[in-house]
């Protein structure tokens, strides 16, 4: 919990470093054999970052449960893989002052994947990652609070969680074959990182 809202603090700072540019028209990534089965967001301890707009658990599974939906549902391998993904936290930045507060929004998953055949996690440990809404001209400068709804702000997160979920899924399965009929997984020494994928 404390680690989380540490996360959440420094995130309005570092969101204006880190833009996501992700169009809905991008071609697949390279998943081999792999379908999408079961789709399982929760939010059992979801944490509100500070001056947070408020968003409900539901609204928050509701999003990511359709975004991640509708981009793994494209995959159309012989082979079942879940999603076991958890909401640890958000912040969905609020009106600011430009130029001297303006917060920009993000979110942290913990993500897991389950492969059906073989009945066990792909990943051990569930794999956490922060996203950071998409910034554009105007919400560096005003913050996305000025310029977006709440329920825009979700939208905007849940879809480039999806998007950077497949990433460091496609990261996996290039470097340990996940989703082949014989992976040969083996734990790196570092987990991956950004730039990796």
């Amino acid at each position: 919990m404390i680690r989380v809202l540490t996360l959440l603090a420094g995130m309005a700072v570092l969101a204006a470093c880190a833009p996501v540019n992700l169009t809905a028209n991008e071609p697949l990534e390279e998943l081999g054999d792999y379908r999408l089965g079961h789709n399982i967001v929760i939010a059992p301890k979801m944490t509100k970052g500070p001056v947070s707009r408020e968003a409900t658990k539901e609204e928050w599974t509701t999003a990511l449960t359709s975004e991640l939906a509708e981009r793994f549902e494209r995959y159309q391998g012989e082979e079942l893989y879940h999603f076991g993904i958890s909401v640890e936290g958000y912040l969905l930045a609020p009106p600011g002052v430009p130029l001297v507060y303006s917060p920009k929004s993000a979110l942290i998953l913990n993500v897991t994947v389950w492969d059906d055949a073989a009945g066990r996690k792909l990943n051990d440990k569930p794999y956490q990652i922060t996203v950071f809404e998409t910034t554009e001209a105007q919400t560096l400068v005003v913050g996305s609070g000025h310029s977006r709804t709440k329920e825009e702000q979700i939208e905007m997160l849940s879809f480039n969680a999806a998007r950077q979920i497949e990433q460091w899924m496609a990261w996996h399965h290039k470097e340990h074959g996940w989703f082949t009929d014989n992976p040969t997984y083996n734990p790196p020494e570092r987990a991956p990182k950004q730039g990796d994928f």
